[in-house]
């Protein structure tokens, strides 16, 4: 078995608590102890360790498979900080506002986001129908690669 690469794990898990990203843990532990590393290392240390999640993934809130030219979309982006906000993880007061005034306005215009992965522009606000009890218009299948890795 090859030699450990986790010098201190406490102090790793401080780092985790502290909310260090892994490009900040990867360049620092080249620094400090000279060891590259990459960073499934880091999700696998966190995962053995039982240490929250570094994001939140609510298939309910994005059921499809983003292609990587609408990955940074705006409401895609709003979503990402609504399931956030559902998990009870801390924002950002700039996320709570833009959060609230998103949503502000899809209940002014009674839409939901919709997601067309062979369009240009990717995602799309559209009239809310019957059954889009959220703030997506439902796909009929869901197309997300990767369930939420917090249900089992």
């Amino acid at each position: 078995m090859g030699k450990r690469k986790i010098q201190d794990e406490t102090e790793v898990i401080r780092w985790f608590k502290e909310g260090r990203t892994y490009a900040w843990m990867i360049k620092t532990y080249k620094e400090k102890y000279g060891i590259d590393t990459v960073p499934s290392m880091w999700g696998n240390f966190r995962r053995r360790r039982g240490l929250d999640r570094r994001i939140v993934r609510d298939d309910d809130l994005v059921p499809w498979f983003v292609k990587e030219e609408h990955r940074w979309a705006y409401p895609l982006r709003m979503l990402r900080i609504e399931a956030r906000q559902r998990a009870e993880k801390e924002l950002t007061e700039s996320d709570i506002a833009r959060l609230s005034s998103w949503k502000e306005m899809l209940e002014e215009e009674n839409a939901v986001v919709h997601y067309d992965p062979d369009t240009e522009q990717g995602f799309f606000y559209v009239p809310r129908q019957e059954g889009d009890d959220d703030l997506i218009h439902e796909p009929d299948q869901k197309t997300t690669p990767r369930r939420s890795a917090d249900r089992d």
